[in-house]
């Protein structure tokens, strides 16, 4: 027998409404008990709860229009008042219109079917449950609908041991009420101890400019009345490099003029005191004046007398046995000793200044011919040396008036 076999709404055989099978499936009422009784699984019954669902035998004798049945769950559902009252109302006869207080169901049919269909009490019993079916579904909102086709497309249907499906009752499903959570919020209370108030600094020492160090030239050995002053100090013994600041002293007091520039100095470095002699390298150390300027190039704008050098005849007599030495020689005028030092062919003295070393009074042996000139980028035989641009701002600032003093050696020397 299959689903559409059975009496519609109206009572004659029609199209079976799918939602009102589902909600008659689905209902969960009680029952009774027809034919056979045989054990129910205690696991199904609890499945179940208050619908008891079990298997019988009911054998109908086949005849014209009868249908013979076997192995089918015969159930007796009990309709509430108000629903078998509604059944009652929608009743097409004065003669169905009849107190319903229950109906039978048969869920499944047996394996045998004949074509034609009886109707006698069996075919009663199954026309009724699309009625049934319809009053359930027309009494149920559009929720209850939708929950009964979830519930059975979600829970599944237990199987007994004869193959018979059995529908568990409908499960209402509680959903817990959504609790928010309540996260706890730690505020970090950070306790700033208060700052002491600043202590009050007198405004006289707080924003005053540190003072500048005193300037080398007042701690020079050997300044005298000097008011322009150039200082040569070099790190110490043997050192052929050295550095050269040049200071002028005015009503305000000493400002440095120029530098502190490079200088070379002899290949030996500086002589201590008093220990410079003649062809041994070495600048000497102290405290000197200058006596004139001189250059092979043309004055280049000197305060100081200036010499220049003519030709080959000018040279420096440098031989200690000379009743001439440490002095400028014309040759065409004066003999000079042995073996002089020629002017013009040195390159570095295309500008000079003759430092006055050893010459008031002359000591034979401890040195000649100290000179300020150009520098040819290397160590001197025991002069000091600076480039072209450098010297000849120098030569040019010096003014005899100002009684200048060249100070010379160690930096502990020059200024202990």
């Amino acid at each position: 027998m299959s689903r559409r076999s059975w009496p519609g709404p109206t009572g004659q055989p029609g199209l079976h409404v799918p939602e009102s099978w589902a909600a008659l499936t689905d209902a969960t009422v009680p029952t009774k008990l027809f034919g056979a009784t045989p054990p129910v699984d205690p696991a199904v019954e609890e499945e179940l709860g208050a619908a008891i669902v079990t298997v019988g035998r009911v054998v109908e004798p086949v005849a014209e229009g009868r249908v013979e049945l076997d192995e089918v769950v015969v159930a007796e559902f009990v309709l509430p008042t108000a629903t078998r009252g509604e059944l009652e109302h929608e009743a097409s006869s004065p003669q169905e219109k009849r107190h319903v207080p229950k109906a039978r169901v048969r869920l499944r049919p047996g394996r045998r079917t004949v074509a034609h269909h009886s109707r006698g009490p069996a075919s009663v019993m199954l026309g009724l449950a699309p009625v049934l079916v319809f009053v359930l579904a027309s009494c149920a909102t559009a929720a209850d609908q939708d929950g009964a086709r979830r519930a059975q497309s979600h829970v599944a249907l237990p199987t007994t041991a004869t193959g018979v499906t059995t529908v568990p009752p409908t499960v209402p499903t509680t959903v817990p009420p959504t609790v928010p959570s309540t996260v706890p919020t730690t505020v970090s209370v950070v306790t700033t101890a208060p700052k002491p108030a600043p202590k009050p600094v007198p405004t006289t020492a707080a924003h005053a400019p540190a003072p500048a160090p005193p300037l080398l030239v007042t701690r020079l050995v050997g300044v005298g009345s000097a008011t322009q002053v150039i200082a040569v100090s070099a790190s110490g013994y043997g050192q052929t490099l050295a550095t050269l600041t040049a200071y002028q002293l005015d009503t305000t007091g000493w400002h440095q003029v120029f530098g502190p520039w490079q200088a070379n100095v002899g290949y030996a470095g500086f002589a201590p005191p008093g220990q410079k002699r003649e062809g041994d390298g070495r600048t000497p150390s102290g405290s000197f004046g200058f006596d004139f300027f001189f250059g092979v190039s043309d004055n280049p704008g000197v305060q100081f007398p200036f010499r220049a050098v003519t030709g080959r005849n000018i040279v420096w007599d440098d031989d200690p046995s000379s009743p001439l030495y440490n002095q400028w020689l014309d040759t065409s005028v004066s003999n000079a000793g042995t073996a002089p030092e020629p002017m013009d062919q040195v390159p570095a003295y295309d500008y000079g200044a003759v430092i006055a070393y050893n010459m008031d009074p002359t000591v034979p042996g401890v040195g000649s011919a100290i000179f300020l000139h150009v520098s040819t980028g290397a160590a001197t035989t025991g002069c000091v040396s600076l480039p072209t641009a450098e010297l000849l701002a120098v030569l040019r600032w010096l003014s005899p008036a100002a009684q200048p003093r060249i100070i010379m050696g160690t930096a502990a020397t020059i200024s202990p």
